[in-house]
């Protein structure tokens, strides 16, 4: 039987929110804590993310190519390759596409910056998961500290949804260590801000097991300790409740994606018989063999390491 894989999804239709790095940190987090493999799939047309991938040196997340049309049959061959997680990005402000990318999603994000425009842009994204009765949690997202707006804006978000206990402030180190292809977890282990993303995966991971989703049970969200936003802005420890929990507003209920038997995609390489569409790293190999290189040589980028400038699809 094939294993199921958890697919959550980073979906706002606000531009500069923080889906990409949210996704790419998420997805970093979750191997490092053990809960890979985890499969990255970028779904917007300007793929930050893909670049970002191409960028990194280390082997985990890989990193596959589907359309937002292939998705269904895309997971699947993903979960048959044994992928315990798979992480999608999506693009703004494109309603169709996005409602075709929430339809597979176990789990939907909304990161959500503390500013109205932002809250604004929240209707439709909601509507969207909601039409397709999918778990929604809100992050705030770029949050300063301390800032009455953040506070309010939790407030604000969770008479639709529930919010995540955990903010994730606005640091340089988060844009910082994305040059090459890294996160803040990676860089700066131990930082107020890759402790942050660790909470927040901590957290999204017991999500998954309370909608009774395997990814071991290693947390429950009743251990998860957090620092949680007063309306007035301050912060408080909480210990989740399970009954209060229970009641949180704007949970529905998880409908599982009904998959098909509809056809895998082919890869995109057709003369490399060996390649099965999914980019993995153990060494810096080069492209698959009988593929075209998808890099560049590497040059240098604001005086930091190297990164890869992904090349554009069907440049020869």
């Amino acid at each position: 039987m094939a294993n199921r894989a958890n697919v959550v999804v980073f979906a706002s239709q606000k531009g500069g929110s923080g889906k990409t790095t949210l996704s790419g940190h998420i997805a970093v987090e979750a191997e490092r804590a053990g809960d890979g493999p985890v499969a990255l799939i970028d779904t917007d047309p300007q793929g930050s993310l893909a670049k970002w991938w191409n960028a990194r040196s280390s082997a985990t997340p890989a990193y596959a190519r589907v359309s937002i049309g292939e998705l269904e049959a895309g997971i699947k061959h993903l979960e048959k390759s044994g992928f315990k997680l798979i992480v999608i990005d999506t693009p703004p402000a494109v309603t169709e596409s996005i409602a075709g990318v929430v339809r597979h999603a176990d789990l939907v994000v909304v990161p959500t910056r503390p500013s109205p425009h932002d809250l604004r842009a929240v209707g439709p994204t909601v509507d969207i998961v909601e039409s397709f009765s999918k778990p929604l949690v809100f992050v705030v997202n770029s949050a300063t500290a301390r800032a009455r707006i953040t506070g309010e804006t939790a407030v604000a978000l969770s008479q639709h949804g529930v919010v995540a206990p955990v903010t994730i402030h606005h640091r340089t180190d988060f844009a910082a260590s994305m040059i090459d292809g890294r996160t803040v977890g990676e860089v700066s282990e131990g930082s107020k801000s890759a402790d942050e993303v660790s909470k927040l995966w901590r957290y999204l991971r017991a999500r998954f097991v309370r909608n009774g989703l395997s990814l071991d049970g290693k947390d429950s969200i009743g251990d998860l300790a957090v620092a949680a936003l007063t309306p007035g802005g301050g912060s408080a420890d909480i210990f989740g409740d399970e009954d209060e929990d229970e009641n949180l507003p704007g949970l529905g209920e998880l409908v599982l994606p009904g998959w098909n038997e509809e056809e895998l995609p082919k890869p995109q390489f057709t003369g490399h018989s060996g390649w099965d569409g999914v980019d993995r790293r153990k060494e810096d190999r080069g492209a698959p063999k009988g593929a075209p290189d998808r890099r560049q040589p590497p040059r240098a980028v604001f005086g930091r390491r190297t990164a890869f400038v992904h090349r554009i699809a069907g440049e020869g």
